[in-house]
């Protein structure tokens, strides 16, 4: 099936060489705005700024230029649509960019191509929620994935990708279980059908905004996790704080109407466990760092790649306070990284806590 993938940052190369490597040559295309990123893995056959040590397959289709790549792209799936009549999937347009860049990222895609053709789905890789501030209204404006894509992309159907997944274990093409999450079930039924293969696995949900949360709270409570971690706190308080934070998520879930057992799942309690304790987790490094007395900017720079707790965090906090939800790990994960805390005084704050029923908030 004709794969255009957008954005070729470790997640997006990743998912595009596992798709390449069971495709056809020239069905998957990874795009890249940056052309010299572009020319320097034609050269290696490898991303050797976001992904090294991944060979790419000799199938992956690289291009900087969008107009080009999704005109190809539409012709793909025009003629797949005609070979494959009874299938409902014919092309994916994957957008791999973080949720600061899926507007730009979506809005230009549409300049290209349009309203879709009979069987063309968009896909997002995206993990958080995009905070901005409304400066005549003096208020925030929170915006889920889904509500960007479907605000630039109108009539298209949509569905994310989310669950415990390191972009470079997927890339070497070891074991990996994934949601896919759309409000249409038929549209994550058929993508799931299509995508999964090899070592990947998918699992279809209606549950959008469920997963949507699990996918943006887990990077915030990673940060919490690695400063726990940071501060030598121990494997008790660990397991504790992961409990908490599981807890924080169902509470502020249930107030959003997500259901309750996707808080059990691949993109809510699985991230979580992945995103908090793996070693490759950016999240995580970011809360050790936090723990080393560094400020944000410090590690953000050092970093050089987007840890999406870090700008998830005072969303997912106004949208607590909006739906009346008590959110502690997270206000304290805000407040370490807006300077006010030290790693120190946000564990003092969480143990002295009002006593309460476990399951009361």
């Amino acid at each position: 099936m004709p794969t255009l993938v957008i954005g070729a940052g470790a997640w997006g190369t990743a998912v595009a060489v596992q798709f390449a490597a069971r495709a056809q040559q020239g069905c998957v295309n990874l795009l890249a705005r940056d052309a010299q990123l572009i020319q320097a893995m034609q050269h290696d056959h490898e991303n050797r700024r976001y992904l090294p040590g991944i060979r790419l397959p000799s199938q992956l289709g690289l291009s900087a230029d969008l107009a080009q790549a999704a005109r190809s792209w539409r012709i793909r799936a025009q003629a797949h649509r005609q070979d494959h009549p009874q299938q409902s999937l014919h092309g994916l347009v994957i957008l791999a960019t973080p949720v600061s860049g899926l507007e730009e990222a979506a809005t230009r895609l549409m300049q290209q191509l349009g309203p879709p053709e009979p069987g063309e789905a968009i896909l997002w890789l995206a993990k958080g929620l995009a905070l901005r501030k409304d400066t005549q209204a003096r208020a925030a404006v929170l915006s889920w994935p889904h509500e960007i894509i479907q605000r630039c992309c109108p009539g298209w159907p949509t569905a994310a990708l989310s669950g415990p997944s390191f972009a470079q274990e997927v890339a070497q093409g070891l074991p990996a279980a994934l949601s896919v999450a759309s409000q249409q079930l038929e549209w994550a039924r058929a993508i799931a059908q299509s995508c999964h293969g090899g070592a990947l696995r998918l699992y279809p949900t209606d549950d959008l905004i469920g997963v949507e949360l699990g996918g943006a709270m887990k990077n915030v409570l990673a940060i919490a996790a690695g400063v726990c971690d940071g501060l030598a706190l121990g494997a008790n308080a660990r397991a504790a704080l992961l409990t908490r934070g599981l807890a924080e998520m169902s509470r502020l879930g249930h107030a959003i109407g997500a259901r309750p057992q996707t808080f059990m799942g691949l993109a809510c309690l699985g991230d979580l466990l992945l995103t908090a304790t793996g070693d490759l987790s950016r999240n995580r490094r970011v809360g050790l760092a936090l723990a080393r007395g560094e400020s944000i900017a410090q590690i953000v720079q050092q970093l050089g790649h987007v840890a999406e707790g870090v700008s998830s965090a005072p969303a997912l906090l106004a949208l607590a306070q909006r739906s009346g939800v008590e959110v502690p790990i997270t206000a304290g994960v805000c407040k370490l990284i807006d300077g006010h805390w030290t790693a120190q005084q946000a564990i003092a704050a969480l143990l002295d806590r009002k006593l309460r029923d476990e399951f009361e908030g």
